[in-house]
């Protein structure tokens, strides 16, 4: 069975503010909690409507029915589990390599598919903006698909992490250099920008390697990419 206060307590870590307070967020489905359970994430406590996850001490699991895990659910339809995780202490920023940086995404999704990205392309290190949406959103950690568990993920003031940086930056533009007709480099920092606004005027200033996507359309209306899938080109054209 899970008590009142449990589910009052998962329930709330649907909101930002109760995550910080208490230090945990959750994650749904077989793949993304077995993921979890084998990194470095620690496990405060499991419900499952099943005799699964083994590996799981019976102090850490609790068996439940699927008219409680709607109850605790974030998703329209509930999977057969849920796991609470302890958030971790943020790891310091390795500055080498590939590094991705968010500036203001607001849409869950597209982190969390960033996130995968990076993961694929074997990126490890993404710095998001303050207002970026926050890593452990229950639709982030959904999105991610377990890659949450291998790309290190930090929140900075992103115009002072870019200005003191000695990596060559580079950012995603309308007007700029055509990426399919340009050197890159096998290390560096590139800027991507808000789903709406794009990469702010403050951090533009700061970027002297403008990079585009060009258009092959013949009638050329589509006004921008999404930017989880301009993010899966550059780095598709980075690591050719």
């Amino acid at each position: 069975m899970v008590s009142k206060n449990q589910i009052k307590l998962i329930t709330s870590l649907q909101q930002k503010k109760y995550r910080i307070i208490n230090k945990l967020f959750f994650a749904e489905g077989v793949k993304v909690i077995q993921e979890l359970l084998d990194s470095n994430f620690e496990l405060e406590h499991l419900y499952s409507t099943k005799q699964d996850f083994e590996e799981v001490l019976a102090s850490k699991k609790t068996l439940i029915n699927e008219a409680d895990l709607k109850k605790i659910t974030a998703l329209a339809t509930a999977n057969s589990c849920l796991a609470v995780f302890k958030i971790p202490i943020e790891k310091q920023i390795k500055e080498s390599g590939l590094i991705i940086a968010l500036d203001s995404i607001r849409d869950p999704g597209n982190l969390g598919t960033i996130l995968r990205l990076t993961d694929w392309f074997g990126v490890k290190e993404i710095v998001c903006s303050k207002e970026t949406v926050d890593l452990y959103n229950p639709k982030v950690v959904q999105a991610t698909m377990g890659s949450i568990a291998r790309v290190n993920v930090s929140y900075v003031d992103l115009n002072a992490f870019i200005s003191n940086t000695n990596l060559a930056v580079f950012g995603t533009f309308m007007d700029g250099e055509n990426i399919y007709k340009t050197s890159l480099p096998q290390e560096g920092i590139v800027v991507m920008g808000n789903e709406a606004n794009g990469i702010s005027k403050e951090l533009e200033n700061l970027i002297k390697n403008r990079l585009s996507i060009p258009r092959f359309g013949e009638i050329q209306k589509t006004e921008s990419l999404n930017v989880a899938t301009a993010t899966a080109i550059i780095l598709s054209e980075f690591r050719r």
